[in-house]
């Protein structure tokens, strides 16, 4: 069983992405149901892997007491600990891909917040334009899109980082947009392939088909194009539209957790100022993986996959 972390930072791609693999195992003619996922693991900062595996409610540790004993559990987890949800092994899938928002990051002991190698066998990266983010991540949050771009240059931002509350999962530090991004780019401890948002839009079965290669996750032409045809985006925003989507936030009132979807709606979106705002604190980054800026010049983008 190996181990695989689809690493991004919010709003980049990751659950549909999640949904491609999900569709991978649906029938010839019903795509799964976006609130019944068969899969392993879920998300990285969900709560009950940890109080399961540690016999300890995480509510009465602090964040940083919760992060230096993560590694631990991702360790057990990625030696089958939860190998008892299926009833014959068989059933397992072969890869288990990991949603994982948190930055790639330390823990207060020094060691990787995430096991290294330990605790997966490498990692896809999904990266997204910010100026696409901004807005997105704006309905998510209930916010204005004016907070999202202060929110996407504060290193020291967090989902699930306040204190004083019991919040639905452990903390995932964010510290920016670049430097999320930054920190899965440059470590060293896992294999690591590189997706952007805009190259799966536009040719979605291609770039699938070569992150499930990394992954080592067999599948035919034909299951990647049904994958394909069955996680588009506008069956998702029906599925959400008729039964809801039980990942959106309860703060996004009214809004949709499958918005647009769209590559370079922020041109329809962001104001002038805005658009400058999110240039100026991310034009090395933007520049480095090919998002070119309004007024400057473009860098080669990284290779998509590396290790």
């Amino acid at each position: 069983m190996r181990t695989i972390w689809l690493a991004s930072y919010p709003k980049s791609g990751n659950t549909w992405f999640r949904m491609l693999v999900a569709n991978l195992a649906a029938t010839d003619d019903k795509p799964v149901d976006i609130n019944d996922l068969p899969e392993r693991g879920g998300i990285a900062s969900a709560r009950w892997p940890f109080d399961h595996l540690t016999l300890i409610d995480s509510g009465l540790l602090t964040h940083d007491e919760c992060d230096s004993l993560r590694p631990r559990v991702y360790e057990e987890l990625a030696r089958g600990a939860d190998d008892d949800e299926y009833d014959e092994k068989s059933e397992a899938p072969p890869v288990r891909f990991v949603k994982v928002h948190d930055a790639y990051t330390l823990t207060p002991k020094g060691e990787p917040l995430l096991a290294g190698r330990n605790g997966a066998d490498g990692a896809i990266v999904i990266v997204r334009d910010p100026r696409d983010i901004a807005p997105s991540l704006a309905s998510h949050n209930n916010s204005s899109i004016d907070n999202s771009i202060s929110f996407m240059s504060d290193s020291r931002a967090a989902f699930c980082g306040q204190g004083g509350r019991q919040h639905n999962q452990l903390r995932q530090q964010l510290p920016g947009w670049s430097g999320h991004i930054a920190s899965w780019l440059e470590q060293r401890d896992i294999p690591m392939h590189l997706i952007r948002y805009e190259d799966m839009q536009a040719d979605t079965a291609s770039v699938f088909a070569r992150a499930l290669a990394f992954a080592g996750r067999a599948a035919t032409e034909a299951e990647i194009a049904r994958a394909v045809k069955f996680a588009a985006f506008g069956e998702l925003q029906a599925q959400e539209r008729d039964r809801g989507f039980r990942e959106a936030p309860r703060q996004q009132a009214g809004g949709n957790f499958f918005r647009r979807g769209e590559a370079g709606a922020w041109r329809d979106e962001l104001t002038a100022e805005q658009v400058a705002r999110i240039e100026c604190d991310h034009a090395e980054m933007m520049q480095r993986l090919g998002y070119e800026l309004s007024a400057a010049p473009v860098a080669q983008p990284v290779k998509e996959s590396a290790k």
